[in-house]
């Protein structure tokens, strides 16, 4: 046992006590009140952790403690006791949350320090507030899984919860997703949501909810009103920067999580966002190109072909690695081509194999910003010569989501480049800007 623990068994406090302490360091004190959390297990056991009243956690050393008073004592069994609706109130527009398991909005459980999804309604009153003030919330928690774990067919299922409440009059649709794939599955809604006439918000957090430099709250916030505003498409809310200012509303097809850990982590790639939500509540829309709200019956169009694979480009790279993904059957490949779009010339033959065989072969950079353009040098030439789909500048994500999605709907090599080529949700723009290019 640690030191924390004796401590604490000594004092008779539990996590999620309420407590008053008294520290002294170097002849001054210092007095304290917050809730006990569980001692952090990768510590040296000798500090004390509680989480203030203004969110933010300090640790204790134990042997600097002079006095410890318990104010309340942890009731856990009351923090689980909630209802699964709130009343409605009139004159505000209806939104649905549906969790997916990433961190957007989680509760603490005190008795064992774990943090969990929080999805009724009351448990979100508890943790933002601030949204029942925007619009009417009905929470449901859709899938509980690791954001690695997303697969082709909860796009589907996700795809067809949504069609269905905002079919029944909902205003607006919030998914809370984890980060890692989000921009996946924002590329997969925006193809398979037809007839898309409100708005699909897809939202994570950075940081979960129990730390204090948590972008939940803010993210969550402006993803409720950017659901009740004038737009009809799929898009990510995050946050916007660094700080607590605003949130930035990101096209579906168009968005790329750039960072492992910053809170203003995604980045719309060769495009600018399509909004930034101020934490006034001011939406400012930054271009004009997006879809308005609508009352249009939304349907789903989700055949797609799940043997499809994404394929980086590099040096010493052979062609077995294409003659793999053709011998195990796949109908479709997605290379991140250097630079302008190339692989090394010594595996054009396997690629040419590919097509040859019927196997639909599309070229995008792993540079992200700037466009495919096979014309330049040979190797893009033989390229082309060999029947590759340059895909314009669409995020390499993006194009094997869209070839999913195209090859759901014909084999035929001629209609594939033909609908790879077509822009259906906003993935390819029209001209380069130079404006958005991250700096």
């Amino acid at each position: 046992m640690r030191k924390v623990e004796r401590f604490m068994k000594e004092k008779g406090i539990n996590v999620g006590d309420y407590i008053r302490v008294i520290e002294r360091e170097n002849g001054s004190t210092a007095e304290y009140e917050g809730v006990v959390m569980m001692p952090y297990e990768l510590s040296s056991g000798e500090t004390l952790t509680l989480k203030l009243d203004n969110g933010y956690n300090i640790g204790i050393l134990v042997d600097q403690i002079v006095e410890i008073q318990i104010i309340e004592k942890a009731k856990p069994k009351e923090l689980r006791e909630f209802k699964a609706v709130l009343p409605k109130k009139e004159g505000l527009p209806n939104v649905t949350i549906f969790g997916t398991g990433g961190t957007i909005a989680s509760k603490i459980d005190y008795k064992t320090g774990a943090v969990h999804p929080a999805f009724t309604a009351e448990e979100l009153a508890m943790a933002v507030p601030e949204i029942f003030d925007i619009a009417n919330i009905t929470p449901k928690l859709l899938l509980n899984i690791l954001s690695e774990d997303m697969k082709p067919e909860y796009w589907t299922k996700i795809a067809h919860e949504v069609a269905k409440v905002l079919n029944d009059g909902e205003d607006g649709v919030v998914i809370g997703h984890g980060t890692d794939t989000m921009g996946y599955t924002a590329a997969a809604l925006s193809f398979m949501l037809k007839d898309l006439g409100k708005p699909v918000i897809l939202v994570g957090a950075q940081r979960s909810s129990d730390r204090p430099s948590s972008d939940a709250a803010m993210n969550l916030i402006c993803s409720t009103r950017m659901a009740t505003a004038d737009f009809g498409e799929v898009a990510v809310v995050m946050h916007g920067e660094t700080g607590d200012t605003y949130c930035l509303a990101h096209r579906g097809t168009k968005v790329r999580k750039m960072h492992t850990s910053r809170r203003d982590a995604f980045r719309s790639i060769n495009d600018i966002p399509i909004a930034k939500i101020w934490t006034s509540g001011e939406i400012e829309f930054l271009r004009e190109d997006y879809r308005r709200r609508s009352e249009s019956e939304v349907w789903v169009d989700d055949t797609m072909e799940e043997k499809v694979a994404l394929i980086k480009s590099f040096p010493g790279m052979s062609g077995e690695i294409i003659d793999f993904f053709v011998d195990k059957g796949y109908r479709g490949l997605v290379i991140e081509g250097t630079g302008l779009g190339h692989t090394p010339t010594y595996v054009i033959e396997s690629i040419r194999r590919a097509i040859e065989e019927g196997v639909a072969v599309c070229m995008t950079s792993q540079c992200l910003y700037g466009r495919v353009n096979l014309n330049v040098y040979s190797t893009g030439r033989e390229l082309i010569k060999a029947g590759v789909i340059p895909c314009e500048d669409m995020l390499p994500e993006t194009a094997y989501v869209k070839l999913m999605w195209v090859l759901g709907k014909t084999q035929n090599l001629e209609e594939v480049k033909k609908m790879m080529l077509t822009n259906y949700a906003g993935e390819i723009t029209p001209y380069t800007r130079f404006d958005a290019y991250l700096r």
